[in-house]
């Protein structure tokens, strides 16, 4: 039997993350997973926005990561085939078996990593026993839930799950290339849609090395005959649905493969059990369309690895209301409140009818659009919309403090999704 103080389950960005954390942090951890390397996989493809990257690099690994994935530092903004803002962006693109790959480089080498399948788990208020698929055990005292969607060990440990929002959104990757030309004239796009009819909140391209990527987000249902036009005929398709696009891409192709990934909003309850504790989607999935899901992981993680496992560890026993604390931290459950409030009020801004959210889309157009036109003045007048259809004006100077005083104040306590 191997004895280690933490063991982790899962080495998706979540686990690898907790495992870089741990390690450097000198304490005795192993991370479970089978795969050597981590596998191609349809998930975060890129980190955007200030408070995200700083939640990144509150873990400490965020800086060494970054410096692998192709930097953004301009994104274009445009809707109904016009271009609204150039905004200045902070944003790294990269796909997410390289990006997790990046943070597994990152592990130090005291923390074991087993290649290898979790198959049980028996969990107690001393120390937990972990049984693998090489046929090896593992006790620990803590054990890190990590291992995203994968039910298995969910339903032999009888964690209830509850569904918030089935197939809430679809997200759709693909390869972009231009028509006739060599390059795409803007750095990075977004493209909100021009008919709530078609069910799409916004088309984002941006480049990962020498490619151009795009990340398409619907609300439909996953047998919509509409995912299949795509697939037999994406161009054409997707045309159809933005007919004015190509007034700001130019002609382009869709040359490889698209994949499509439902996403289910749901949360697992833990409470109860002792000595185990969930992280990232192994707790609660978000909503790609929202953006939120790497505020989450981050956030999850920088507090369990750099709050509450230090406290733990520093006396005996691992019973459930130690376990508590971390599901009680306020700033997870702001995270947590903030990602999915902004999951059901992005689909109301993009896609319901009712006279509150027309206004609402009109408002971050036009919010949009003035954003863009005051922008060559330097500054001096900001005005910042956000993806709940809401706006806010104010000199650039108290616009950076609030955004400076948001930052401190989450980064006291902690730290695009993409």
């Amino acid at each position: 039997m191997r004895y280690t103080d933490i063991a982790i389950i899962g080495g998706g960005l979540s686990g690898s993350t907790a495992a870089a954390m741990l390690g450097r942090a000198g304490i005795s951890a192993v991370l479970i997973d089978p795969h050597e390397s981590y596998p191609a996989d349809f998930r975060v493809e890129k980190l955007s926005g200030q408070l995200q990257v700083e939640r990144f690099l509150k873990t400490g690994i965020g800086e060494s990561v970054l410096r692998r994935a192709t930097f953004a530092g301009e994104n274009w903004i445009a809707r109904f085939g016009h271009l609204l803002d150039k905004a200045p962006s902070r944003q790294f693109n990269i796909l997410y078996d390289s990006l997790v790959n990046a943070v597994r480089d990152e592990i130090p080498a005291s923390v074991a990593r087993i290649c290898a399948k979790a198959i049980a788990v028996e969990t107690s208020p001393e120390r937990q026993r972990i049984t693998l698929s090489n046929d090896e055990t593992i006790s620990a005292r803590l054990v890190v839930l990590a291992n995203g969607l994968n039910v298995g060990l969910r339903h032999q440990l009888g964690i209830a799950r509850r569904v918030v929002s089935a197939c809430h959104s679809i997200s759709i990757g693909f390869d972009v290339v231009p028509a006739g030309r060599t390059a795409f004239d803007f750095p990075a796009l977004t493209y909100f849609s021009e008919r709530p009819s078609d069910r799409i909140p916004y088309i984002t391209l941006f480049p990962i090395g020498t490619c151009m990527r795009a990340n398409l987000f619907v609300y439909r249902g996953f047998d919509d005959p509409w995912l299949r036009e795509l697939r037999r005929a994406p161009s054409e398709t997707l045309n159809a649905a933005l007919p004015r696009l190509k007034r700001i891409t130019g002609a382009f192709d869709i040359p490889g493969e698209i994949k499509i990934r439902p996403v289910d909003l749901y949360v697992n309850d833990s409470s109860g059990l002792p000595g185990l504790v969930l992280v990232g989607d192994a707790f609660a999935t978000s909503c790609p369309a929202a953006g939120t899901g790497c505020d989450k992981v981050f956030t999850d993680v920088e507090r369990l690895c750099n709050v509450h496992i230090p406290q733990w560890l520093a006396s005996d026993g691992m019973d459930a209301g130690k376990i508590a604390g971390f599901y009680a931290d306020p700033v997870k459950r702001d995270c947590d409140e903030w990602s999915a409030a902004k999951a059901f009020a992005f689909r109301s801004v993009s896609v319901d009818t009712s006279p509150y959210w027309t206004a609402q889309r009109w408002a971050r157009f036009m919010a949009w659009s003035v954003q863009g036109l005051l922008r060559p003045l330097g500054g001096a007048f900001h005005l910042e919309p956000n993806f709940l259809g809401h706006s806010s004006s104010s000199s650039s100077s108290s616009s950076s403090s609030s955004r400076s005083s948001s930052s401190s104040s989450s980064s006291s306590s902690l730290s695009s999704s993409a």
